[in-house]
């Protein structure tokens, strides 16, 4: 397939303190015909017990993808447009080293396909200069696919991170987190 439409200033954004648990991102996910009608974003509570507060969990698609580097059939790639994408069915082995590689948790095996399966921007979207489904249907904005131009106005208080530090490795990713403004990486303990 020929890509003449992919937007790369096009970015994308999510505010994790705008999710309000719907699940419309997952359905909408869902209904993609690319992905087996699996849905490759995942909204997960912070801690049940205490509150409802929600998470989405979307591939970052990192700059260097460490799930990618330790495939040893060579079946997940990263494209000259910075998309990180799910495993080759004809290449992937099911061996979950890319499941337990990740640092953000994103890739999971599905065990009926015996592969791993993970969010890939809505390439078929994307590179027909479209948004990710999951960003069209968010009532919240909590997933936004956009200018950077255009989150800084809507969210005037906050600033894109694409900067996560595990420890002593620094990830750099193609996917931004809203933090408070000023903000330049977010630390994970």
């Amino acid at each position: 397939m020929e890509v003449t439409a992919y937007k790369t200033n096009m970015e994308f954004f999510v505010d994790m303190q705008r999710c309000i648990g719907c699940r419309a991102c997952e359905m909408a996910c869902a209904e993609c015909e690319t992905n087996g009608q699996e849905s490759m974003i995942h909204v997960n509570y912070v801690e049940r017990a205490v509150t409802i507060q929600t998470t989405v969990q979307v591939c970052m698609h990192c700059d260097d993808p460490v799930c990618a580097e330790v495939c040893p059939a060579d079946a997940i790639t990263k494209d000259e447009f910075a998309v990180v994408h799910s495993a080759n069915t004809a290449r992937c082995i099911g061996c979950s080293n890319c499941v337990m590689a990740c640092p953000f948790g994103v890739p999971i095996k599905e065990e009926k396909y015996d592969m791993m399966m993970k969010c890939n921007m809505c390439y078929d979207r994307t590179s027909a200069g479209k948004k990710p489904m999951c960003a069209t249907v968010c009532p919240s904005q909590a997933l936004f696919y956009g200018t950077r131009e255009e989150i800084s106005r809507m969210r005037p208080n906050s600033t894109p991170v694409n900067t996560f530090i595990f420890g002593k490795q620094e990830v750099t990713t193609k996917v931004n987190i809203m933090m408070p403004k000023g903000s330049t990486h977010l630390k994970i303990h």
